[in-house]
């Protein structure tokens, strides 16, 4: 037998008996209107609308794939859709199935399909975890429609899914929970009488605290309301306070306002400590963020600024680690994110350090907003038009590649900021080099004289 998410005999049990199933189950949306979130989904006439009304999406798409950070509900939109088309759910995983349990799955919705017409909607969660020859097998029973495929993955489908599935189907990303999206759950979920009923309240800094625990992952805040529900009602309660979420999450409250001065403070404190290379003092700054339940997506930029501004050409590998982390922040998400972010963190902290890529580019914008500017030497202008030599463009240059050593020593910066020197090298680890071979260069140029 498929495994399906909700067997017939949960869901009665579930009617029957509500409470005896885990908060975030009672309140697993049972429509497209009640799914949190993903609202550029969800809007009239949409191809997800068009195929729980029983339409397809563009070019006829039957299958879909879901993209998008973990706990934002690929696996509940795909239940919904099956529930709201009255097609079998079967689940499968990646991690746990190969070819032979496609194979199973798509044969018995062939037999289902054939036997009684019912059609069968088969969710594949993790997608990307499949090898080339495991999505392979997949294709007859898209391009037959003996399934209705959806597929999820955390990772970007372009590189991790087969083209001819993907053009086979409907790419639907999905965006993180917001700090609304999951506050708007968790009142709902304290008042509807599948939920908790208005059993309990919750105090405004308890609710805080959830949703920062949560990361943006619905089911993480749930199972962790039931559990503070539970203990404040054990205490007599009629509200849940901050003591009984810590208490219950074994977490303590971290003082951080994502909109205030924390969020600034703490943000500072984590770039400045990099730029001292106190490497403990950064990671301390950074863990406050992550607990807090920062955005992981704004600490790899600011990451990314200081590789730039505090190291720059004395780790020339400074900037690719920190795009590098923030381009596996953005697939990733939290909680493997920390890891990300720590080991980029870390690699910042402790490499040489050299401001000169901010204070050149400093200096040569204060020149030009004080209109040193002047017009480009005429031997560096276009000359690929007619007419450019009858102007005197491009008269006079010498290539480069066409003299030794590659270095024409002619005029290249306008009369007004010629002879300037912006570029001012350090001796700090890999720059060393730099400093050594800019002063060679000057010299060939002839500009190995005094700044201007």
């Amino acid at each position: 037998m498929e495994p399906d998410l909700f067997t017939a005999a949960a869901e009665q049990r579930q009617e029957q008996d509500p409470s005896s199933s885990p908060l975030a189950v009672r309140m697993r949306p049972r429509t497209l209107d009640e799914v949190v979130g993903q609202r550029h989904l969800l809007k009239p006439g949409s191809p997800l609308r068009r195929l729980v009304g029983g339409g397809t999406g563009p070019a006829g798409a039957s299958s879909v794939i879901l993209w998008g950070p973990p706990g934002i509900g690929k696996t509940t939109l795909a239940y919904v859709v099956s529930k709201a088309t009255e097609k079998r759910f079967v689940e499968l995983s990646a991690i746990t199935s190969g070819v032979k349990e496609v194979r199973t799955v798509i044969d018995g919705a062939r037999r289902a399909a054939g036997g009684y017409g019912k059609e069968t909607v088969l969710f594949l969660d993790e997608i990307h975890r499949f090898s080339k020859a495991q999505q392979d097998s997949l294709l007859p029973a898209v391009e037959n429609r003996w399934v209705t495929l959806i597929a999820a993955t955390t990772e970007n489908p372009y590189f991790s899914v087969i083209s001819p599935l993907l053009s086979r189907s409907l790419l639907l990303t999905l965006e993180s929970l917001t700090d609304e999206d999951l506050k708007g759950l968790l009142r709902r979920a304290l008042t509807e009488e599948r939920g908790l009923g208005s059993a309990v309240g919750l105090a405004e800094d308890a609710e805080a605290h959830l949703l920062r625990i949560a990361g943006g992952d619905a089911r993480r805040a749930l199972t962790a309301l039931e559990a503070a529900a539970g203990a404040a009602l054990d205490k007599g309660e009629t509200e849940i306070s901050l003591a009984s979420v810590e208490e219950t999450v074994d977490r303590a409250a971290v003082t951080y306002d994502r909109d205030g001065d924390q969020h600034y403070d703490v943000a500072s404190a984590l770039i400045k400590s990099i730029r001292g290379s106190d490497v403990d003092a950064a990671l301390h700054y950074l863990a406050r963020m992550i607990e807090a339940g920062e955005d992981p997506r704004f600490i790899a930029r600011r990451l990314m600024i200081s590789a730039s501004e505090d190291i720059g050409l004395a780790d020339p590998t400074a900037l690719p680690t920190a795009v590098a982390a923030a381009q596996a922040v953005a697939m990733i998400g939290f909680p493997e994110a920390a890891l990300t972010l720590s080991h980029a963190t870390i690699a910042l902290a402790l490499a040489p350090k050299s401001n000169t890529a901010t204070t050149a580019i400093g200096a040569a914008l204060a020149d030009v907003r004080a209109g040193l500017a002047g017009p480009v030497p005429a031997h560096l202008r276009d000359g690929h038009y007619k007419g450019a030599a009858k102007l005197g463009h491009a008269q006079g240059y010498v290539y480069p590649h066409d003299v030794p050593g590659a270095i024409a020593a002619q005029q290249y910066a306008p009369d007004a900021v010629h002879g300037k020197r912006y570029y001012e090298p350090t001796r700090y680890g890999a720059e060393a080099r730099y400093a050594d071979v800019v002063e060679k260069v000057r010299e060939r140029l002839g500009r190995s004289g005094p700044a201007v």
